[in-house]
């Protein structure tokens, strides 16, 4: 809920309000699963054992394919954006109207040069809807990591570093964003659908995945929940061996659009 914040004169009788928490409710309708058949002939003979490295790998690979649905699903990109107007958009900025974050036909283009004005872009367009300064999160692909190698970020002696962000590869905070970096976001080609980031490549060069995707986000914007609620082993009724398999349950949602900001890039 928000505080209704009154004007205060001395001696003055004080108004007291009874806040009601909102109830947001989150669907769990999404699922996978994954089936192993393990044989005893390659089990005896293998070290370590396959049944832990294909059950490992296998909830590796769970998290890739959910982080790639929930990105492209939660963003919304395309047609419909699931960011409050103003927080995406060549005229981005709900006063100012003043940032350019691309658009599906007009990108913008990244390099090193403009990667840390855009990124700031991305921080005063949250500064305008009024969110908050702490736990704010920027997702960036690799491509836009190594950009940001190549900027002034990476320059010790203009940033106040005592190590250059080339020698440790942390690159820490940009403009209150914590930074992550991850192939899982949004992609398309130069122009078409989006696509999750599974196995799609972006950059600029032959083949590439051009349009891509930068993500601001303030945690009070997501709710997500993921639950694997069942692995089991079975018995190979037709061979000798076991078959393992296993089911992830999952959902999510944008609960505060104000503090999801989208750039469409290349």
């Amino acid at each position: 809920p928000t505080i209704t914040i009154n004007d205060y004169t001395i001696g003055m009788s004080l108004n007291y309000e009874v806040p009601a928490p909102s109830t947001i409710e989150l669907q769990i309708d999404k699922a996978k699963y994954f089936g192993v058949n393990i044989s005893d002939v390659l089990e005896y003979q293998s070290k370590p054992k396959l049944m832990s490295v294909f059950t490992d790998d296998a909830a590796q690979q769970l998290k890739i394919q959910i982080d790639a649905d929930n990105w492209i699903t939660t963003l919304g990109v395309g047609a419909t954006v699931n960011a409050a107007t103003g927080n995406y958009g060549a005229t981005a900025g709900k006063l100012s109207g003043a940032y350019n974050l691309g658009t599906d036909t007009s990108p913008v283009t990244l390099t090193a040069s403009n990667i840390l004005s855009t990124i700031t872009s991305m921080a005063a367009v949250m500064d305008e809807q009024n969110i908050p300064e702490t736990e704010r999160s920027l997702i960036i692909s690799p491509y836009e990591r190594q950009l940001l190698m190549q900027s002034n970020l990476a320059q010790a002696q203009f940033m106040g570093d005592s190590t250059s962000i080339l020698r440790n590869g942390k690159i820490g905070g940009i403009d209150r964003f914590t930074v992550y970096v991850t192939n899982l976001l949004p992609t398309g080609a130069a122009s078409g659908a989006w696509t999750s980031g599974v196995g799609v490549a972006v950059g600029t060069g032959s083949g590439k995945a051009k349009r891509h995707t930068m993500v601001a986000v303030h945690k009070s914007a997501l709710s997500f929940a993921s639950q694997i609620t069942k692995v089991e082993t079975l018995q190979n009724p037709s061979d000798f061996g076991n078959l393992v398999r296993g089911l992830n349950v999952y959902g999510r949602k944008v609960t505060k659009p104000e503090g999801l900001v989208l750039a469409i890039v290349v």
